[in-house]
């Protein structure tokens, strides 16, 4: 289906037309009757009505000025809105608490309103948020536009927000992602793979699935309110068969044992990382359990962790406590584990006018060796175009809309099982050297497409051409190796400058550190594995000349 350009001036109306019918094709199952009711009875609306209530629901919050909805492609406001009135999907009568009045009306249409009571608490020239703290407790109650002093028709409130949210919910398979989607594609600013959408691809296999992601959502927007974490503890819903749900829920439990642990309620953090799948949920409850000085419980789930890490970076963790633990309780220290040493040069520069990376980069730049700021772009991006197909594969649970940067289990622990095969064959091609072909095809044939892993800005023809002709396909594969071990954390922490020399079809990377930096651990952990495997990378201690000693 084509969608509209922002040329025409109810592009917005047709996107939410589009989204209805892509949702009666693959949803139709999972709707209710007030859901199929909304659905049958919306494209049988005057245009103009379709549009103004598109245009409220695109809009933040439920209540609106009347003044405020006037549009030249829809006309007057108060002809739109009447078959929407006579539905009842928008009300002009809905009551208003005084603080969402406050939200709605600028500073003159409040004093008028509230003359008297300003005036005798001698608060006329006071700011808003003074009126609104004076006036809370004699005006306490909701009440009706009317009831407020507003003529008939000043405010319109949307009805059909909740029934909105779900159905832009069930398209997005996010609640993170919202109307603009469609806005920043068809500026051209965010473009996305082509995917194909198999059934079995749904993101909610049933009408519960979506009330459970519901649930989870009003469960953490209660906790960023404040509330306790046993109340809701109490609401988070059951374990979920679909991995990409579990993994919302897991999150949530992990948020409610940070919110407890941090409170000093460890009994409750500990009880919720051990439900938590979430990554880090068993280095979390590890910690607890040391603070409490439940040490041989402690000891019992390191040992635990120690057989069967979840990533490289559990397995760090866990270790250091597990030493700690050791020493605690008089066992035999661990072994020493082996870091392989890192290189490590010193500059002595004179401060540049830009970031050190950049002073350092200018520094050692040569035109028979230049030098690129890449950080986190180069082999990630590399990846990531030599993978592309394994990456967009349309597995079930991995893409649902047509706005997805990447697919939706990227940070599951199964994200490379279920592709096994796929990525293999991707990887197969640094062994019979057609792994440059396939990343030049990549790089032309997909520009500017949204991925996790590419950063088009950075990953310029002449950086991929010096890339692919230095470093050896070996090294490439053992860094996608690791990168593939976890995708979303060995993303990070690569270094910042990498300098090529292809006449001799050679390269180093550097991770470059002003005065007083240190490396992060994800650095760290990236530095040794090139040290453990002979790649040539190292850290370049930075130091201001008018600072040294």
């Amino acid at each position: 289906m084509v969608r509209p350009t922002l040329d025409d001036p109810l592009y917005y109306l047709h996107n939410f037309r589009f989204v209805l019918d892509w949702l009666e094709q693959r949803y139709a199952d999972l709707f209710d009757a007030a859901e199929r009711d909304f659905l049958s009875r919306f494209p049988r609306l005057p245009v103009p009505a379709q549009a103004l209530l598109v245009r409220m629901v695109m809009r933040k919050g439920r209540h609106f000025r009347a003044v405020t909805l006037d549009y030249a492609e829809i006309g007057p406001a108060a002809t739109a809105v009447a078959p929407l009135l006579a539905r009842g999907w928008v009300s002009a009568e809905a009551a208003l608490s005084l603080e969402e009045l406050f939200a709605l009306l600028p500073r003159a249409e409040l004093a008028r309103l509230f003359a008297e009571p300003l005036a005798a608490a001698g608060l006329r020239r006071a700011r808003k948020a003074q009126w609104l703290a004076a006036l809370s407790e004699g005006f306490a109650e909701p009440r009706p536009p009317r009831d407020w002093g507003l003529d008939a028709g000043a405010i319109y409130t949307l009805e059909l927000d909740a029934l909105c949210e779900r159905l832009r919910l069930m398209f997005f398979g996010n609640l993170r992602q919202d109307w603009s989607t469609f806005v920043l594609a068809e500026l051209g600013r965010a473009r996305y793979e082509t995917v194909a959408f198999p059934p079995e691809a749904r993101a909610f296999a049933g009408r519960a699935d979506v009330d459970t992601y519901l649930q989870l959502q009003r469960c953490r927007e209660r906790l960023e309110a404040g509330e306790a974490v046993a109340t809701l503890r109490a609401e988070v819903p059951p374990r979920q068969a679909r991995p990409w749900l579990e993994a919302r829920r897991a999150k949530l439990l992990y948020r409610l044992g940070r919110d407890a642990e941090r409170g000093g309620e460890l009994a409750e953090a500990e009880a919720l990382y051990a439900e938590s799948t979430h990554p880090e949920a068993r280095c979390r409850r590890l910690r607890v359990l040391e603070r409490s000085a439940w040490h041989e419980r402690a000891l019992a789930l390191a040992e635990a962790i120690a057989a069967d890490p979840r990533g490289d970076i559990e397995r760090r963790q866990a270790r250091r406590i597990q030493t700690r633990l050791h020493r605690r309780l008089g066992r035999a220290p661990l072994p020493a584990a082996a870091a392989p040493a890192v290189a490590t040069h010193t500059l002595e520069l004179a401060p540049g006018p830009g970031r050190v990376e950049w002073t350092v980069r200018e520094h050692l730049a040569a035109p028979e060796a230049p030098v690129h700021y890449v950080e986190n772009g180069l082999i990630p991006g590399l990846f990531g175009l030599l993978c592309w197909e394994a990456i967009f594969a349309p597995l079930p649970g991995a893409f649902f809309h047509p706005f997805q940067r990447g697919p939706a289990d990227l940070a599951q622990g199964d994200f490379r099982a279920r592709r096994a095969a796929l990525f293999e064959a991707c990887l197969a091609r640094l062994d019979d050297g057609t792994y440059r072909d396939a990343i030049r095809r990549h790089h032309r044939d997909k520009a500017g497409l949204q991925s996790p892993f590419v950063d088009w800005a950075l990953l310029d023809g002449t950086l991929l051409e010096r890339a692919l002709a230095c470093l050896p396909a070996a090294h490439l594969r053992l860094c996608f190796e690791r990168l593939l071990q976890d995708p979303v954390a060995h993303r990070a922490g690569l270094p910042d400058l990498i300098q090529f020399w292809p006449d001799e079809r050679r390269y180093r990377m550097l991770e470059v550190k002003g005065p007083g930096d240190r490396l992060q651990d994800n650095q760290r952990h990236w530095l040794e594995f090139f040290a453990r495997h002979d790649l040539p990378a190292a850290v370049c201690h930075v130091r201001w000349r008018d600072m040294a000693s």
